[in-house]
């Protein structure tokens, strides 16, 4: 047992899911092979020269993995904030700040489906590894500069790499834990890549890191409560952008409680069962589908810690 849930195991992968003391939904999901990953990127750390961090521009803490400063042992950083095209465009340039000013880093919005955004990323990576070596007064005598991609599941890793390349070379999809072995990509004759899976971390900090992951889909649907993800992303929209949420689904103005919202959905959508009752379930799917493809307009769940209660990870 886990506080007032429940604990469930499977065979493979190993996943959590339950309630704390307080009764707050808690989502764990560490599959075997992330772990097998986690101990081999700290074996290839030796052969990387930057560490590029692939975040989901609409929970830039929240898809940041806790473990990466420690794994990547010092080595320059750069922020990818990608699919930036569905994030809040606003926002978007707040966290840029946050990361810059806060913690330090580099920070660069992409989008991986649009090739004039990604071509940014090379020539930001290597002006940030020459001041990385005059800084530490450092030589440089490979003949190729290497770049390590790491991000959690679903932040559009492969997605990014083939645009990169120019042509389809890593696996990918929409749904997380697509890529499951590294490998490296060369990009051209003064750099490669190397593309890891996506990693999560066994213990998600903070109240909320794993409702905003299940949110935009990076934990598989079937290992959480679809209703509960639900009614957490609805309570952020109907906080922050509800006009254009409300006009999507053609909600009544009265709604506010999110359960009622959703049954709303339901009947306007058709997600019906016998009876006519409103089936929940597919009203959540419908729901999480149109709102992680953009579809409820360009939403950011995640703010910056001053108004949010995300942690902060250097």
């Amino acid at each position: 047992m886990v506080g007032n849930g429940v604990r469930l195991e499977v065979a493979g992968p190993i996943v959590f899911f339950g309630y704390d003391w307080d009764d707050n939904m808690t989502i764990q999901w560490f599959p075997g092979h992330m772990n097998k990953a986690r101990r081999r990127m700290v074996e290839t750390l030796g052969r990387i020269d930057l560490v590029a961090e692939i975040v989901d521009a609409r929970i830039p803490l929240a898809s940041r993995n806790p473990m990466l400063a420690e794994l990547t042992d010092e080595k320059p950083r750069l922020v990818l904030l990608n699919k930036s095209d569905l994030a809040d465009p606003k926002v978007t340039k707040e966290w840029i700040t946050y990361f810059r000013d806060e913690l330090g880093l580099s920070a660069l919005a992409v989008d991986a489906m649009d090739p004039k955004s990604v071509k940014k990323i090379p020539g930001v990576c290597k002006a940030l590894f020459d001041k990385y070596l005059k800084q530490t007064g450092r030589s440089f005598h490979r003949a190729r500069f290497r770049i390590l991609i790491a991000g959690i599941p679903n932040v559009g890793k492969s997605s990014l790499i083939n645009r990169l390349a120019n042509k389809k070379i890593a696996r990918t999809g929409d749904r997380p834990a697509v890529t499951t072995t590294e490998q490296w990509v060369k990009i051209d004759k003064a750099m490669e890549l190397l593309d890891t899976p996506g990693i999560l971390w066994p213990k998600f900090e903070g109240d909320s890191v794993g409702e905003y992951l299940a949110a935009t889909g990076a934990i598989r649907d079937t290992v959480f409560d679809l209703a509960a993800i639900s009614e957490f992303a609805i309570g952020i929209l109907n906080e922050r952008y509800p006009q254009g949420f409300r006009e999507r689904f053609r909600l009544a103005q009265e709604l506010s409680n999110p359960m009622d919202i959703l049954e709303a959905i339901g009947k306007k959508r058709g997600c019906l069962g016998s009876g006519g009752v409103v089936d929940v379930e597919k009203a959540c799917g419908l729901f999480l589908r149109e709102l992680r493809s953009g579809k409820l307009g360009r939403i950011t769940l995640e703010r910056i810690p001053s108004l949010d209660d995300s942690c902060a990870v250097e």
